[in-house]
């Protein structure tokens, strides 16, 4: 990680913003969306505002430098599937900062909502159009991602995706061209399919169908993240890599299990991983275990259904094991745009698509509610979870209730 000079805008203090609702909780913070009391009393443009409270930062995995680099990441981007970062605070308690909200909730979600709790080829193609255009600027600024998956790709009010949580992305030196054409002449160089004949299609055919309650159903165990673990000194012959054991284990790439050094061939991988998922509704190698899921990983092919299709053929190469084999590898984003399943589509067009898949309901209605019932103080929210449960009662000496009772009059806390 490396710091800049750039110093992100200021936002209001935390006492001047309001809580509308919790939009998330992590191992970093959590995650609220919020308007500004003063500039902003009737919520019409409210934000998402990542707090991390410094009192809970677990030390050994350096939570701080992380959140601090995250911002400096986010002080950088200007991308329309990036976030811009709206400003930044910090007081001896906190360290928070803003990004636009969006209301369409993450990729994970939109799929459950499918009645097959999958995608069709034309809508994963719009969005993967769109997360390769964001990785490909990413890759531009020297900086690898190393955390893509379903709950990490936000829908924005437009329908349009954007990326979120930098605090794993790292910053590497790219190979020089010389370096490129160097292992170029020893490398097997992989071979793109020639372009299908096919008169242009539109590049999508249909609207994603929500169910409205489709949340409640959702069931998939969110993936452990791997925290970063120093692993043996790296060979930088061929441009920097990095050597820590990190990003999401049903996502993470072989080399990353090896600890045989990583750059930015693992987004490309992990893009084949998203892109099995929305097309299967589950990671393709996915084991009881952890240990069975690296096992997997390094041994074990994706499994297809059906005849072959250009989307499966994407896939079989964006998971090739050796990263320099894999599709991306040599010519980055440009490979990929190159595929013949993202035929026909318009790379400088895509901010202009008016109808993406899924467009976002709005929520004034429900925002003006909770604004109206005062929303929530930020800093009581966090000091309420440090309230001591109450003291045990002594056994009652009356007859125990049935479990019946418990169960019909109990009541639980929410988590």
């Amino acid at each position: 990680m490396e710091s800049t000079t750039t110093t992100p805008p200021s936002l209001p203090e935390l006492e001047d913003l309001r809580g509308i609702k919790v939009l998330g909780k992590g191992a970093m913070g959590t995650v609220f969306l919020v308007h500004d009391r003063a500039a902003d009393p009737s919520a019409r443009c409210p934000f998402a505002l990542k707090v991390v409270e410094k009192s809970s930062l677990h030390t050994k995995y350096d939570a701080e430098r992380r959140a601090r680099w995250e911002i400096q990441v986010l002080t950088r981007l200007s991308h329309p599937f990036l976030p811009r970062l709206i400003g930044s605070l910090e007081n001896p308690d906190f360290l928070a900062w803003a990004v636009p909200y969006c209301p369409g909730g993450d990729l994970n979600v939109l799929r459950y909502r499918q009645n097959d709790r999958v995608f069709s080829p034309a809508v994963i193609r719009f969005y993967l159009a769109e997360i390769v255009c964001a990785l490909e600027h990413l890759h531009s600024m020297g900086i690898v991602y190393r955390d893509l998956k379903p709950e990490n790709i936000l829908v924005q009010q437009s329908g349009h995706v954007t990326l979120t949580d930098f605090d794993l992305s790292r910053k590497l030196t790219k190979k020089t061209e010389q370096q490129h054409q160097q292992q170029n002449h020893n490398d097997v160089v992989v071979q793109i399919p020639e372009r299908s004949s096919k008169k242009h299609r539109r590049m999508l055919t249909r609207w994603i169908q929500v169910l409205p309650d489709a949340k409640k159903g959702l069931k998939k165990v969110k993936s452990a993240r791997v925290s970063p673990v120093s692993r043996r000194k790296p060979s930088f012959h061929n441009g920097e890599r990095s050597n820590s054991f990190v990003g999401t284990e049903e996502y993470v790439s072989p080399e990353v299990v090896r600890g045989d050094g990583h750059e930015f061939a693992v987004d490309w991988w992990a893009l084949g991983i998203l892109t099995y998922e929305m097309m299967y509704g589950t990671t393709p190698f996915k084991g009881k275990s952890r240990k069975e899921t690296f096992r997997n990983i390094l041994m074990n092919q994706p499994e297809f259904v059906g005849i072959r299709t250009d989307l499966m053929d994407l896939i079989q190469r964006l998971l090739e094991k050796d990263p320099t084999k894999r599709l991306g590898y040599e010519r980055g984003a440009c490979e990929i745009k190159d595929h013949v399943f993202f035929e026909g589509v318009k790379w400088d067009l895509l901010t202009e698509v008016l109808r993406p898949p899924f467009i976002p309901s709005r929520e004034e209605s429900d925002l003006t509610e909770k604004v109206k019932n005062g929303g929530m103080d930020i800093t009581e929210y966090f000091q309420n979870l440090k309230v001591p449960p109450p003291p045990s009662l002594p056994p009652s000496p009356l007859t125990s209730p049935s479990t019946e009772t418990l169960q019909r009059n109990g009541s639980f806390t929410e988590y």
